[in-house]
């Protein structure tokens, strides 16, 4: 198991991207310029997506397309590089709809199967850059990652289309993927440990129950916060509506945006409900932040 602890560590240059094995040497092969962060919402729904199986309420039968959400994953393009994070059950479908061509690594909040089944069509993404893909996750997420997916981790070669080809990457400090500055944020979901992210101005946190103490200052002077408002009611193991507005009300980002959604919040007016500054996420929503420090390789 290898560690993504700083840009001189990680898997090695076959890789779609990460680090300095694949940037090239930081002094004689790389730029340091400032760009802008797209994130993409891919699925904004929680584990039964919506509309839910056998539901017939009236936000499942809405009309509205914010009111159909796959399951939660996003991405992070910058500089002509993607970063996905997670790999849900409808990863192609939201990957066709939003336009995502390439995948140069892949952040796993944990390993729920709602956040990983999709894993097996990145297959597709290691064809189109012949190559394979570095994924980073915590180490109960790796366990559960391996056990699903040991098959999937050997090199593109061996697998050539018809098998995925990734590796495991235990990611515990900050480091530099794909380009990007990321900090993984440690968070509990109801007494497991998972991730968030943050990027720059930019914090992805989904699956929340609990924020540790010492994570709260990791997510403090954030541009925009995304964060999980599971439902109305509370649940042991995400926040609920109102503990998503507390959280924002105490860190005070300039914009958040609530995903992990159940069929409980209709879009429309939920919306209409919420303090100035906070609003749904919706998926296929993109969202343009400004990002320093971007590490790309020179001529890129």
């Amino acid at each position: 198991m290898s560690k993504a602890k700083n840009e001189k560590t990680g898997p090695p240059s076959t890789n779609a991207g990460d680090t300095a094995s694949s940037l090239g040497s930081v002094n004689r092969k790389s730029k340091i310029v400032n760009r802008k962060l797209e994130l993409v919402f891919l699925g904004t729904g929680t584990s039964h997506g919506v509309p839910m199986i056998g539901c017939h309420c009236g936000v499942c039968r809405s009309a509205d397309p914010r009111d159909r959400r796959n399951r939660c994953s996003a991405a992070l393009l910058a500089g002509g590089r993607t970063i996905l994070i997670d790999t849900s059950p409808e990863l192609r479908l939201s990957a066709v709809a939003c336009g995502i061509d390439r995948i140069d690594a892949i952040l796993f909040t944990h390993g729920h199967a709602d956040h990983i089944m999709g894993l097996d069509d990145i297959r597709r993404f290691n064809d189109a850059c012949r190559c394979s893909i570095p994924c980073y996750a915590n180490a109960p997420a790796l366990q559960r990652l391996r056990e699903v997916f040991g098959y999937a981790e050997q090199p593109y070669e061996s697998a050539a289309g018809y098998r995925p080809s990734v590796n495991f990457n235990l990611l515990e400090h900050p480091a530099t993927i794909a380009g990007l500055e990321v900090q993984p944020v440690p968070l509990l979901h109801g007494k497991e440990p998972v991730l968030g992210f943050r990027v720059g101005g930019l914090a992805y946190c989904t699956d929340v129950s609990e924020i540790p103490k010492p994570s709260w200052p990791l997510l403090e002077g954030l541009e925009l916060l995304v964060l999980v408002a599971l439902r109305p009611a509370p649940h042991p193991a995400h926040f609920n509506l109102q503990q998503a507005l507390e959280t924002i009300a105490r860190l005070k980002p300039r914009r958040a945006l609530l995903t992990h959604l159940t069929h409980d919040l209709g879009h429309a007016q939920t919306a209409a409900s919420l303090p100035q500054g906070v609003e749904l996420a919706y998926d296929t929503l993109r969202i343009q932040l400004p990002i320093a420090n971007c590490r790309l390789p020179i001529g890129r």
